[in-house]
């Protein structure tokens, strides 16, 4: 067997010491696979005498990350850190030092991906992040290598299982938003400053990813319109129910005659779509190419052992690539640099989409003929309309709405409209709802 491939990680905390865990339970196995054994030399943590949640024998501790990407010994640098900074400088060092990385960190590659990359093809490196989308899911190389024969048309995801486990369990427990965060923050499954989760900016930078290898474009992490679920009222998933919808928080990459749609928000999904039988804290993304038809990618998208399933995987894959010309790589973003299409990302004004609307009305007659002279006046056709309550002596009743496919400026046309009639109280719910047919 060859030489031992060298590891330097940055970061020991869940996703690095599971990374050892595996890597010392699986060792045998590993080095059958990659051809020759991976021993990790050396790890950058902030707190060297902290009992850590793995075997640290062997492994020198340092408090510098760039201790690491300097390290002469080290072959491949495990960016495990998260964040910006420094993980960003950490791995342009490991680059500029003929070194490979893997990283688990989708804000580092969605935001600074296009400089890491070009980079890593200046230098002769590999840079793998199979890890920093949907955990221990191999989505990346699904789509950039297993459906490389492919057009990818569309793709839609569950990839954040934070904002999934709080949906799930407002429907299920028919309990408010506040109250659901509350509980998977006591659960570990939210951070005590859950913004990136529930906001929809974790998600946003997922799916900058997938939609990068998908379509072959620059990751353009500020032109994904991003949504989050805060807002999302227990009525209005209990409406979506009763209409034959769930509601899910999914990110959407869509190539149409005019551009790819990048976009993060709820929508209603009919309730016999695989994706609205995801529940808890899993991920799934179901992926439309012109040859294969759709396919379903579920499993776990965080916790210790399921991402470094997906580190070790690309450990393998760069061991395997030692000794290959870098030219016959495959593309970090799945066609060759060269090739990479500008193809435009539409503004969220463009989006085509059907809608759920929910508004308060005046029990009076004539409402929801206004209503509807309105949206008829802008081109949009109802698909369904229904009217909650129980009798003339409401004051103020629930109106629901349905509408066929629409470009969205036209909705938001509407509900300026509809804001201003004087029978309509409180802000007008509205939800985008897709088939993904």
């Amino acid at each position: 067997m060859m030489q031992p491939t060298r590891i330097g990680i940055v970061g020991l905390g869940t996703v690095g010491a599971g990374t050892v865990n595996v890597l010392r339970r699986n060792g045998d196995e590993i080095a059958r696979r990659a051809g020759r054994e991976v021993h990790v030399c050396s790890a950058a943590v902030r707190d060297p005498g902290k009992l850590r949640l793995c075997e640290i024998a062997g492994i020198e501790l340092v408090t510098d990350p760039l201790e690491v990407a300097n390290d002469s010994r080290v072959d491949i640098v495990l960016e495990l850190m998260g964040g910006e900074e420094p993980a960003r400088s950490v791995v342009l060092t490991a680059i500029a030092n003929g070194k490979h990385v893997v990283t688990a960190n989708k804000a580092l590659i969605a935001v600074h991906g296009n400089e890491i990359f070009h980079a890593a093809q200046e230098y002769g490196v590999t840079v793998a992040f199979e890890a920093a989308v949907a955990g221990g899911i191999s989505i990346i190389k699904a789509i950039r290598e297993g459906l490389a024969g492919n057009r990818i048309e569309s793709m839609a995801g569950i990839i954040n299982g934070t904002s999934n486990y709080i949906l799930s369990g407002m429907r299920d427990e028919g309990c408010g938003f506040s109250e659901k965060l509350a509980d998977a923050q006591a659960m570990g499954y939210a951070e005590a400053d859950p913004t990136f989760d529930i906001e929809g900016v974790d998600a946003a930078h997922k799916l900058t990813i997938l939609g990068a290898i998908a379509f072959g474009i620059p990751l353009q992490f500020d032109n994904v319109y991003t949504e989050g679920i805060s807002a999302l009222a227990l009525d209005d998933i209990m409406y979506a129910e009763e209409l034959g919808f769930r509601i899910k928080h999914l990110g959407i990459a869509k190539r149409t005659h005019v551009g790819i749609e990048l976009r993060v928000h709820p929508c209603l999904l009919p309730r016999n779509h695989l994706l609205s039988h995801v529940e808890g804290v899993m991920n799934a993304i179901y992926v439309k190419g012109d040859a294969v038809g759709p396919t379903l990618h579920y499993g776990a998208g965080a916790g210790a052992e399921p991402t470094a399933s997906a580190v070790v995987a690309d450990v393998v894959d760069v061991v395997r690539t030692l000794t290959t010309d870098p030219g016959n790589r495959v593309p970090h973003l799945a066609f060759q640099p060269n090739a990479i299409s500008d193809l435009p990302i539409l503004p969220a004004a463009e989006i085509e989409s059907a809608y759920y609307l929910r508004m308060s009305a005046v029990n009076r007659p004539g409402v929801l003929a206004d209503v509807t002279r309105i949206l008829g006046d802008l081109n949009i056709s109802i698909e369904a309309i229904l009217q909650k309550g129980s009798g003339a002596q409401e004051s103020v009743l629930p109106v629901i709405l349905l509408t066929q496919t629409t470009v969205e400026h036209r909705i938001d046309e509407a509900l300026r409209q509809l804001a201003e009639l004087p029978t309509i109280e409180n802000e007008i719910s509205r939800i985008r709802v897709e088939a993904l047919d």
